[in-house]
């Protein structure tokens, strides 16, 4: 399925990134409340979206993006711009041949540094711009990305994490040393990957801004589906999230799993107290029940919730807030985003840390693209990393799929792995168009 001749491959590695076209990509899904919850009521979906052209022979491309919810995705875009000019003239060849070189170039650039350091749009727009690289990396290998990632030898893999701020909590020899004891079993859990695919739970039917009615009948369809596990968005209003949470229970039944995510919305007091009043629906988990930065609030509200488990990731800005949360033991479930995070690299050593730390990752996946990146990066965890799914699931949402070229494939609840070369991220050149802000035929019909 993957198979490419090692010449044709050779060559397509010294193949030079020629330019980069940034491009405004907006979706109206405030209109139906799609993506709603209680810090956003109205959210766009949207992706500030890198194409990384080059000089092959076969028209060769990189695609990656950045997911934001509507304004101030140009901010970002522009971000993109400046950072994807620093790779114009370089081979491809000499950013794989030094991965954890190239993210570093990516995130220090020592001007761009400054509005950061490694967090807020800078960081983001680097996720999109990694990403392509990868995604460009994966096409010339002739490999999905999981894939790619997952025929690696452990000295390949820890040569491409940025290690810098994180080896009081995990070294480049203790990875080593991790990596090495999984690759006996890589070929089983692969095979088990392409049979059975990834376990993932669906939030379409719990959208905050949906009527009892629309979501009654979503989750009846969901089950139809084959879907045993489900989120919903919580708070705005305690009773309102009692009367939802009874309406969801009672029509997905007591055996199957719920989840809770709260957005950030919450004081930490606030947080232990709705949740002791959510807590008789048997929720799995809070998400994000407080501010995301809030390290010693998320263990207060672990320690006060349990069993219920606290789940926060999407809104964590590198590794090195990660690093934190896991050495606090303030979190029960760690959800990694594929592009808050700065691409592939950084996702990496989250992956290996968590995986030290004995925590499932469990990726958010609520945003445009999203589902189609973090499939690779979980079935990757799984074969390569921590070689477990106890506790493990992705996120899914139906919107937007149709908009990608290799969109994801579900079925009876979880993600199948891609089999098409790259990062799966390459959206249809009509979508493009089409909904590109402010000029695409969606926005100017508006």
């Amino acid at each position: 399925m993957y198979a490419e001749t090692a010449r044709s491959r050779t060559k397509e590695q010294g193949m030079k990134i020629t330019g980069a076209k940034t491009l405004d990509i907006r979706f109206p899904t405030s209109w139906l409340s799609d993506g709603s919850d209680a810090m956003n009521a109205d959210p766009d979906y949207s992706a500030a979206y890198v194409i990384l052209t080059t000089d092959s022979s076969h028209g060769l491309e990189g695609h990656g993006l950045t997911f934001t919810i509507g304004r101030g995705n140009e901010i970002c875009c522009s971000v993109i711009e400046s950072l994807a000019s620093l790779l114009v003239g370089n081979s491809l060849e000499s950013l794989t041949d030094d991965l954890a070189g190239f993210w570093y170039m990516m995130t220090g650039d020592s001007q761009l540094r400054w509005l950061g350091p490694e967090k807020g749009v800078v960081h983001i727009a680097a996720a999109a711009v990694i990403n392509a690289v990868w995604d460009l990396y994966a096409k010339v290998e002739q490999k999905p990305l999981w894939k790619l990632l997952s025929d690696m030898t452990p000295e390949q893999i820890v040569a491409a994490i940025p290690f810098r701020y994180i080896t009081d909590a995990i070294t480049p020899e203790e990875a080593l040393q991790m990596l090495r004891s999984q690759t006996d079993h890589r070929g089983r859990r692969e095979t088990e990957m392409l049979e059975k695919g990834y376990p993932a739970y669906t939030t379409s039917a719990g959208w905050l801004g949906y009527s009892d009615e629309k979501i009654r009948r979503l989750v009846r369809q969901a089950l139809a589906d084959g879907w045993s596990e489900f989120k919903m968005k919580v708070g705005l209003n305690l009773d309102d999230d009692i009367r939802r949470a009874a309406l969801i229970r009672n029509e997905m039944g007591p055996e199957r799993t719920l989840m809770m995510d709260a957005n950030q919305v919450w004081d930490v007091q606030q947080a232990i107290e709705h949740m002791r009043e959510l807590s008789s629906f048997a929720p799995l988990w809070i998400e994000e029940p407080t501010n995301p930065d809030d390290i010693l609030g998320h263990l207060a509200i672990a320690k006060a919730v349990a069993p219920i488990g606290v789940a926060t990731g999407e809104h964590c800005h590198n590794r090195v807030m990660f690093k934190q949360f896991l050495q606090a033991n303030a979190l029960s479930f760690c959800q990694i985003d594929s592009c808050r995070l700065a691409g592939v690299n950084e996702v990496i050593a989250v992956l290996l840390m968590a995986a030290k730390f004995g925590v499932s990752v469990c990726p958010h996946a609520g945003g445009v693209g999203l589902c189609e990146y973090v499939q690779h990066l979980s079935i990757f965890d799984y074969i390569a990393v921590s070689g477990s799914l106890d506790g493990r699931r992705i996120e899914y949402v139906d919107h937007l799929h149709e908009h990608f070229i290799d969109p994801v494939v579900i079925r009876n609840g979880r993600y199948m792995p891609p089999s098409v070369p790259g990062y799966s991220i390459a959206m249809k050149t009509e979508s493009l168009q089409w909904y590109e802000f402010p000029n695409g035929g969606a926005w100017k019909n508006e």
